[in-house]
């Protein structure tokens, strides 16, 4: 009878040893409780709330922007504010008077022109971005009304980018030469080109190496309006 006796003793002693290593390790509280899992599911639950409410307000909003496009089609006074916006944003076909300027590379075997001049190398007879935004940007400086690369409309986000001796605009790649045609004052926007500094850079290569540069006046240039999307773009993670 000792035995059983001192076996449930020490059965009970063992279980009260744990309950009190539970209790310290708990510091009073549940050590079985689920919280983060419990947390998880409630955050869960009101950001699935919260998007519901977005998408609620979203759809509102976009009522509200289809019914007063849907009112203002008919709006002369609203479709006037729309037509003087389209010709500074650059959408409107221009015509007037105005400059065609080309840009072409040298020929690859092409030599130095004048004395004391060191002997060109490859990338000294090709035609750079920036020979090109210079040109442009004097064109604007001239007070250019609009301004034309190739084939396509110069607008606010248009970016010129060289790779090689080739020209990407707009995602379309060209090859020289590269012709800049704006409509404007010509003679402001000659002295322009005359009083720009990186034209004027380009110049001496022209006179060094034989790069193409040519200024031709138009009586009357047409211009298209650009038709391009007007959305900023961003990198994307693939």
């Amino acid at each position: 009878m000792i035995v059983p006796r001192v076996l449930a003793m020490a059965v009970f002693g063992l279980a009260g040893l744990m309950f009190w290593v539970s209790a310290t390790t708990s510091h009073g509280n549940d050590i079985r409780n689920d919280s983060p899992s419990m947390q998880y599911r409630d955050l869960v639950r009101k950001q699935g709330a919260h998007n519901t409410e977005v998408e609620r307000d979203l759809t509102g909003l976009r009522k509200d922007v289809d019914d007063l496009t849907r009112g203002q089609a008919n709006d002369p006074e609203a479709q006037a504010k729309v037509d003087a916006l389209t010709a500074p944003a650059q959408l409107a076909p221009l015509s007037g008077p105005g400059l065609t300027v080309t840009l072409t590379d040298a020929p690859p075997d092409a030599t130095a022109r004048i004395p004391d001049v060191r002997q060109p190398t490859a990338d000294d007879l090709v035609v750079h971005q920036q020979d090109i935004q210079a040109v442009v940007n004097a064109l604007w400086a001239g007070g250019a009304q609009g301004i034309q690369i190739m084939d396509q409309r110069l607008v606010a986000t248009s970016a010129v980018r060289c790779v090689g001796n080739t020209l990407i605009l707009h995602g379309r790649v060209y090859s020289p030469p590269y012709v800049i045609t704006a409509v404007g004052d010509i003679g402001a926007m000659r002295r322009a080109l005359d009083d720009s500094e990186s034209v004027y850079n380009y110049t001496t290569y022209v006179t060094a190496y034989g790069l193409g540069y040519k200024v031709e006046d138009r009586k009357q240039a047409n211009l298209p309006g650009y038709t391009g999307p007007l959305d900023l773009q961003y990198a994307k993670v693939s």
